[in-house]
């Protein structure tokens, strides 16, 4: 095994254990960072004229997006906000092809621009509201629940 490899199978357990330990918002805010780092990289790497890393990358960013970000969304439970994230999640995806097709750094920017306001507004959400342990008949569900699923 080389260095490189040894780095990266310890990164991927370090990932992997902090996503066990976290608790949902924690998660979320992986995410965001997850996708925000991977459309980093493809803006280095076309500019680096890398382009198979780039696909990869723009494609880490995609999965994390539509596997992660999108699927934990609850349609029935959110309503029109969990409806409008799902759909400017989609519009993500659709750009970040493009970016891959065109090699272009501004639609990187675009689409790292909505998410870095996603995640600030998710952020915030912890900052004002505190997180009950467990739900009890008394006290009513988390209100970040009800956008994205528990996870």
């Amino acid at each position: 095994m080389n260095m490189n490899s040894a780095v990266k199978a310890y990164s991927n357990i370090a990932i992997e254990s902090k996503a066990h330990s976290s608790d949902p918002h924690k998660l979320i805010l992986m995410l965001y960072q997850g996708a925000l780092l991977s459309i980093a990289s493809a803006k280095n790497q076309i500019m680096r004229n890398e382009i198979a890393a780039k696909g990869k990358s723009i494609s880490q960013a995609i999965s994390i997006i539509n596997d992660g970000l999108k699927a934990s969304l609850d349609l029935n439970v959110g309503g029109e906000l969990a409806l409008n994230l799902s759909d400017l999640y989609s519009y993500m995806i659709q750009r970040l092809l493009q970016a891959n097709m065109k090699n272009d750094t501004a639609i990187l920017e675009e689409v790292s621009t909505l998410l870095l306001e996603l995640r600030t507004a998710w952020e915030s959400i912890r900052q004002t509201e505190p997180r009950p342990q467990v739900s009890t008949p008394n006290q009513p569900v988390e209100k970040t629940t009800l956008v994205y699923g528990r996870m």
